[in-house]
């Protein structure tokens, strides 16, 4: 079964936003935008609310921009084909290879799950990452985390009510002193056969 997948930028303080509305402190540097494009090519499709995607036009378009790099050039190159799902009340419309959801989060991922398909279906949001942990959803959590506190803002992690146990599966430290953390959410495996995931 395809993994869902939940990776954002995070201050150390567990904020993906600042109290302010940015997030500048999130600039990659070089080898962990490498690191992001090794990413995205593990990702079948892209589940997103309407400010990150709003926020990611930009890639829609990037390789027409002459003062792009080769790094960012490749990654417009992968981004841009990539399936997009926007969850959005406001939007009537979206661009290039999105199309906005029908219906909840939920029901958005059995849905890829059930259809044929590779690569991981990967969240990008607090909001949609909150709905799918509710439903216990996702299967891996991927933190990239800044060494800044930005004391307030939109939550990295989701605010609920149940406790979840994660199994670390990798840990990296960058350069810039950015840390990543991987873990994956263990799964009962059902009687008599394996764990899925």
């Amino acid at each position: 079964m395809r993994s869902v997948t939940y990776s954002m930028s995070v201050s150390l303080d567990g904020y993906i936003v600042g109290p302010d509305g940015g997030f500048d402190w999130t600039a990659p540097g070089d080898d962990v935008f490498r690191f992001w494009i090794d990413e995205i090519r593990q990702v079948g499709v892209h589940l997103m609310g309407r400010r990150l995607y709003e926020t990611m036009l930009y890639w829609e378009t990037a390789d027409q921009d002459p003062s792009l790099d080769d790094a960012m050039l490749e990654w417009a190159a992968l981004w841009k084909p990539l399936p997009k799902v926007v969850f959005s009340t406001t939007l009537s419309a979206v661009e290039g290879t999105a199309r906005l959801a029908s219906g909840g989060v939920a029901e958005e991922i059995e849905r890829l799950r059930a259809e044929p398909g590779e690569g991981e279906i990967a969240i990008g949001g607090a909001t949609l990452a909150a709905e799918a942990a509710a439903s216990g959803l996702i299967d891996e959590y991927r933190a990239m985390v800044y060494p800044v506190l930005v004391g307030g803002g939109i939550p990295y992690f989701p605010q609920q009510e149940r406790r979840v146990d994660l199994e670390l599966v990798e840990t990296r430290t960058f350069s810039s002193r950015v840390v990543y953390l991987h873990y994956r959410v263990p799964r009962q495996a059902p009687r008599g056969g394996q764990a899925d995931g």
